[in-house]
């Protein structure tokens, strides 16, 4: 009794919103019209969002496709002459909404489709800031020390979306957008010397973009950035103290120098 009234929960829910269809944009769809054979008295109608725009038909007079109000199915629309089928080509996130068919005849049907339109997925960006390097020590038996970096995978201009952090097949984080045209952004932070594997992976319904890490070219342990600051400062200590003895070394001269002309000149006053 329950899976009957699910299914006509499902049912009713078709009927009302419409078979749901998900295209990638720039691709083709078919919208059925489940007839193997149009007979001769069958007049056939498709029609297109909430106006209910009439955009192609079959009936005694023929074949015919329509541009639609904005003209936006311009030469996109073709009709199967044996079932009705409606293919739509070379699809836009404009052609995306609700599309009716009616069929009249010896026998009368109608359908749904509630077409989505995916936009194409841009291959994520993964960047690191290497001022959030940071270090961190456990204690045991033999103290160590880890070396961490900071890391972000962006995207934008993107919606209906989801941004995520895998190490290896296992999900570590994501975050996800039902808006359009908006930007996206995940952190993450990673161990220098970690041997696994990290990819930012990017996802509609019916398409993923993937971007792997490598942790060796984007990251730089923080005892390479200290040892090099260590470094800097060591050289510039030395270059303080040359200049310190070499302006002691004028001045002693200097000393010597007008002590030692004062000498001459009591001599020759005597």
């Amino acid at each position: 009794m329950f899976h009957m009234i699910v299914l006509f929960c499902l049912w009713h829910l078709i009927g009302v919103f419409g078979e749901s269809v998900s295209v990638m944009e720039g691709d083709s769809v078919l919208l059925h019209t489940d007839v193997t054979e149009i007979h001769e008295n069958d007049d056939i109608q498709w029609e297109f969002g909430a106006e209910n725009s009439l955009i192609a038909e079959i009936s005694r007079a023929g074949i015919s496709t329509y541009n639609g109000p904005d003209g936006r199915f311009r030469d996109r629309l073709k009709l199967d002459n044996q079932t009705g089928s409606l293919t739509i080509t070379n699809i836009t996130t404009q052609h995306a909404g609700l599309y009716k068919l009616e069929i009249s005849g010896l026998k009368l049907s109608s359908k749904k489709f509630n077409v989505s339109v995916c936009a194409r997925l841009p291959v994520p960006v993964i960047s690191s800031n290497s001022s959030h390097c940071s270090s961190s020590s456990s204690s045991s038996s033999s103290s160590s020390s880890s070396s961490y970096c900071s890391l972000l995978c962006s995207v934008v201009n993107v919606g209906h979306v989801t941004l995520s952090w895998y190490k290896g097949n296992s999900l570590l984080s994501s975050i996800s957008v039902s808006d359009l045209s908006i930007s996206l952004s995940l952190p993450l932070e990673v161990e220098y010397q970690d041997k696994n594997t990290y990819s930012c992976v990017l996802n509609n319904p019916i398409s993923n973009q993937t971007q792997h890490l490598d942790i060796s070219q984007l990251c730089h342990t923080c005892s390479e950035v200290y040892c090099c600051g260590s470094t800097e400062a060591v050289i510039r200590l030395v270059v303080s103290a040359l200049v310190g003895v070499a302006t002691v070394a004028v001045l002693v001269y200097d000393i010597r120098s007008t002590r030692g002309g004062d000498k001459k000149q009591i001599s020759y006053i005597l």
